[in-house]
């Protein structure tokens, strides 16, 4: 039996369109992906960031059977080298509050809504509104009322200008209507010695390491900074409830991609962080630190960041904060 050459070519040429569009939908919904080492991008070492991706690393390496390099950088460079990376699903940023401010504080080549896609929102937790026990005030409104009678003499500490706790505390004086004098620190570590000290009154502390200077009575708790209590502060209210309404400051980390990664894959990498960071140890590690699991949806992440970026560019604009 012999074989018609020109027409088994013919056949053969004329199904390429579609062997060529079943490949392409192959790589499009992520089904030969991921075929090499994906590359995680987060803070220097000890940072928030960093045990994010310490967590959720060895589970992703298991699932999507490829390495998962952790590269570690300064805050600042994270997002411009995620910025540089292409759209392929082998680069992850994990960042913070910084990220979100960064270009806002300072001019930048990328923007954290238009040039990033969502992947989840991995963790949140509240800073914690405290005071001097020398400050005769025990709650939120206390507070607002003595700053109203006494404008600029109380004194709030922080860290570097546009810092989470920087911004935290000119949101509640534009929203509360009172003057206090903001004095910084180089960082939240020697603001919270100068409270201990009684050398400032007012601080919007992270909750790390928070909990033991409050059991010891060297400062007063008054409130939490999320919008619904915190478990992480039993008993606290919000700020939000107890005078502020409205009010509103979280500290997070969360999970990117270059703009335009395919949907199909940021789909699976979402689902496979938001199950490791489901898991027990992740949960109990990152409450620990003072930040509870949120996994959400890419969709969730990017409403949070749009909303993120207009409430803190406002507060940026009206307080004249810049970073050179």
């Amino acid at each position: 039996m012999g074989y018609d050459f020109m027409s088994m070519t013919c056949s053969v040429v004329r199904m390429l369109p579609m062997v060529l569009t079943v490949l392409s939908a192959g790589i499009v919904c992520g089904q030969d992906y991921p075929s090499q080492p994906i590359r995680m991008i987060g803070s220097s070492p000890g940072g928030g960031s960093d045990l994010v991706m310490r967590l959720i690393a060895p589970t992703l390496k298991a699932s999507l059977g490829q390495s998962v390099i952790i590269d570690n950088r300064p805050s600042l460079l994270i997002g411009e080298i995620g910025f540089k990376a292409p759209p392929d699903g082998y680069t992850l940023i994990v960042v913070g509050n910084s990220f979100i401010t960064a270009n806002l504080l300072r001019d930048s080549p990328w923007d954290p809504v238009r040039d990033f896609s969502p992947v989840t929102l991995a963790d949140a937790g509240p800073s914690v509104l405290i005071v001097h026990p020398s400050v005769p005030v025990k709650s939120v409104r206390e507070l607002i009322a003595l700053a109203k009678a006494r404008p600029r003499e109380l004194n709030y500490a922080s860290g570097a200008p546009g810092s989470t706790a920087h911004l935290a505390a000119e949101l509640f004086t534009r929203m509360a209507g009172i003057a206090m004098v903001w004095v910084p620190y180089k960082d939240n570590g020697p603001g919270m010695m100068s409270m201990i000290a009684g050398e400032t009154q007012v601080m919007f502390k992270d909750a790390a390491g928070v909990e033991p200077q409050m059991k010891a009575g060297r400062v007063r708790a008054l409130a939490v900074t999320s919008a619904q209590p915190s478990p992480l502060f039993p008993g606290l209210p919000t700020v939000a409830a107890a005078g502020v309404p409205g009010y509103e400051a979280l500290t997070i980390d969360a999970v990117l991609v270059p703009a335009k990664t395919p949907a199909a894959i940021i789909s699976r990498l979402n689902q496979e962080i938001v199950r490791a960071l489901n898991e027990a140890n992740a949960k109990q590690t990152l409450f620990n630190s003072g930040v509870v699991v949120v996994g959400s949806s890419p969709e969730e992440l990017g409403i949070f960041l749009k909303s993120s970026v207009a409430k803190w560019g406002k507060v940026i604009k009206d307080s004249g904060i810049r970073v050179n």
